[in-house]
This record gives C-alpha cells, structure tokens and sequence, in this order.
C-alpha cells in the first residue's frame, strides 16, 4: 500500500523519538544528535530517546537511530500522520525505518522499529507503508535541483557513501561552473576536517569576510595576483561555510544573513578596487577597458542584474536561473563573481589585467541583455495564460526553452 497525495498532513502537536543506538558519528555528529536536529528543524517539537517517558503530543514520529535520511525526506514524514517508511531488503523484504503514528499507537511502532513485532498488521490497515521515492520530494526549491530522496543504513561499510549522500544534497544544482566543478571534491574534505574539528559555519563565513577585505585591499594597491590569491580562497571557503552548516545541521536565521549579506554586497567592492589598482598602476594600454564608463557597467551592471532577478522572483515566482534549462545553463558561465573572477585570471595571466576587466565589462553587458530578454519572453507567456514553472519541478526532463 502507497501513501497517496490526498493525505490531509498533520496539524496537531507532533514529537520524536529515537529508538535504538547507533555509535557511528556521520559528519563528527552523534546519530542521536544527529536525529534530534533533523527533526527539529522539521517542525517536531520535544525529541526523546528510548530512555525516556513518552513526550506529551498528539502524533509521534519514531525513527530508527541506525539510519539516516535526506532533509526533504524527513520533512514529509512529519508532514504525513500514519505512514512507515520501509526501505527494500537484498533478501527481498523490506526494512521498517520509521514511523508517524498517533501517540497511544507510538509503544506498538517502536515494536516494529526495533525489530520485536516481524510486520506492520499490528498497526492496522489505515498504515501506508512507502518507500523513499514515494514519499519525499523530488524537487529542491532551495538548493535548486532535482533530488531523489534517500535513506540508507549507517554502517562502517556504509559511512563514507552516506557521507557522500548527504554531502551531495547540501549542495546547490544550479549555480556556476566553478561551484559546480571544481570546488565539490576539496570542499568536501575541508568539510569533514571542519566538522571533526568543531569549527562552525559562521567562523568560517567569518573567515571569508577577513578575506574579501584583503583582496579589496590588494587589487586596490595593484597586486592582482595576491589579491586573486586571496579571492579564490575566499570564493571556496563561501562554498565551504554553507556544506558545513547543512551536514551538520547547524544553519541558523543569522548565519544565511551573513553570509549571503557578504554574497551579495563584497563584488562591486571588489570590482572597484581592480580598476582603482589598474589606474595606481599606471600600465594599462587599452584605455577603453579601463575607463569609467566601463567601470560604470560593471558596478552598475552587478546591481541591475541582481534587481533583475529578484524582479523575476516578485513577478514569477522562482529565480531566473531555474525557469528553463537554457537559464540554468547560462547561470554556469553568467556575469557573477566567479565567472568574472576567471576573466581577471586569465588576463592577469596573460599579462593583461586591463583586458580581464574590459571582458568582464562586455560579457556584463551581454548578460544583463540575455536576462531582459528572458524576462520579456516570460512576461508575455504569463500574459498568454501560460504557465511560468521551473523546469526542476516538472515530472519528466525537458529541453525546451
């Protein structure tokens, strides 16, 4: 039997339990831990382990403490009452992970979680019994891409795959084509040092915004190498802090201020400051690209991309980079800070550090004009009666744009 989308989701008062043990540590973190946050942030108010009197709710969702689940998975568990997650066996059956009951039933679920009752009859009929494809999303709004929900067994056999598992839904689908790859395999092995080492997010946010100011300091002054030294760090450890806060569930209201605040305001700065350190030097040769007319796009034209989108999100009601997938595409190479970093690479690397912001002036300009054109070709699509849907979120893959 399969949960069906009729489910009306559960409105009164929901708790947590834990039930078993687990020593393994995923992320440095305590499985006990580990499910307590999970839940927490689900919406489950007191969490409690087997040790425990029963919490005072109305529903109970009870999971096996061996066992770890995506974030979006979870999420649905609390939202849908009467409902057990299972997961297939090698051996053809299938593994009762955990369970969302109503609290006088929660004695005869814990049975079944821990192994004491071999089937689910115990709970009745009205138990749908689903597997993880069947109840979690597929569609990640937030970190913008398709997921397919997960829920694996913690063993030392299986520690560095649920590493990976969860690793992989804390990061971004859509974003540019460094984030996306290159800076995927170091960030995750930054991330585990970290974690085992009890640095949190927002000390390393911290330490990205020592950064920014340095690389403004020295692009300022003329040392473009330095300062792109220091800007590719800091563009990393930005990758860094977010991955951090999510496998170890420690995202906070502040920390996604900070941190997308810092997103957000430091590349105009830093912008600037090359074309400052460009004039302080006193070797350009190619006038145009450092004059202040192209400086005036540049700046001018970070800020209108930015309204840009969040005109889009106002008026559509999703990013821009996530409507079709050529957005999605062109969001890999847009004029964003890492692109643009890479422009400045290339230059400096050729001898030419003008040249590199003279191209980031042009593609600037040739960005803002490829998303007033999205926008436009949105607008009248809604004023057709078409539907404007992020293709993430639509049932099947599609091509079309």
């Amino acid at each position: 039997m399969q949960a069906t989308t009729s489910r009306e989701p559960c409105a009164g008062r929901v708790a947590g339990r834990v039930i078993g043990r687990c020593d393994l540590r995923l992320w440095s973190l305590p499985q006990a831990e580990r499910w307590r946050r999970s839940l927490t942030r689900a919406g489950v108010g007191q969490v409690t382990d087997e040790s425990g009197p029963l919490p005072d709710a109305d529903s109970l969702v009870l999971a096996r403490a061996d066992y770890v689940l995506d974030d979006g998975l979870i999420r649905a568990l609390v939202a849908t009452p009467s409902i057990l997650l299972a997961v297939d066996r090698a051996d053809g059956g299938k593994d009762p992970v955990a369970v969302h009951v109503p609290a006088a039933r929660a004695a005869e679920a814990a049975c079944i979680l821990g192994g004491t009752s071999p089937t689910q009859s115990d709970l009745g009929s009205d138990l749908a019994v689903v597997g993880p494809d069947d109840l979690g999303a597929r569609h990640n709004a937030a970190l913008r891409k398709r997921t397919r929900p997960f829920a694996i067994k913690l063993t030392r056999d299986s520690l560095r795959e649920a590493e990976r598992l969860t690793f992989a839904g804390a990061y971004k689908g859509v974003t540019d084509l460094v984030t996306k790859y290159v800076w995927p395999a170091p960030a995750r092995v930054v991330t585990r040092w970290a974690a085992a080492w009890g640095i949190s997010p927002n000390m390393v946010t911290a330490a990205s915004l020592a950064l920014v100011l340095v690389a403004l300091w020295l692009f300022a002054s003329g040392s473009f190498w330095a300062g792109l030294g220091a800007a590719w760090v800091m563009t990393f450890l930005d990758t860094v802090d977010g991955k951090l806060a999510r496998v170890t569930l420690t995202s906070s209201r502040w920390g996604n201020v900070f941190d997308h605040g810092i997103d957000l305001i430091h590349p105009p700065f830093w912008y600037w400051a090359w074309w400052y350190g460009l004039h302080a030097e006193g070797e350009t040769t190619a006038l145009w690209a450092v004059s202040s007319g192209a400086l005036w796009v540049v700046v001018g034209g970070y800020v209108i991309g930015r309204l840009m989108e969040g005109f889009f999100i106002w008026r559509f009601g999703m990013e821009i980079h996530v409507w079709r997938p050529i957005d999605s595409l062109f969001r890999l190479i847009t004029a964003r800070r890492n692109p643009n970093l890479l422009l400045l690479t290339v230059g400096t690397a050729l001898g030419r550090p003008d040249l590199g912001f003279g191209a980031i002036a042009v593609w600037t300009a040739a960005s803002l004009a490829f998303h007033a054109l999205r926008i436009v070709q949105a607008a009248v699509l809604k004023a057709r009666g078409r539907p404007i849907i992020s293709w993430l979120s639509e049932p099947a893959m599609s091509a079309s744009t």
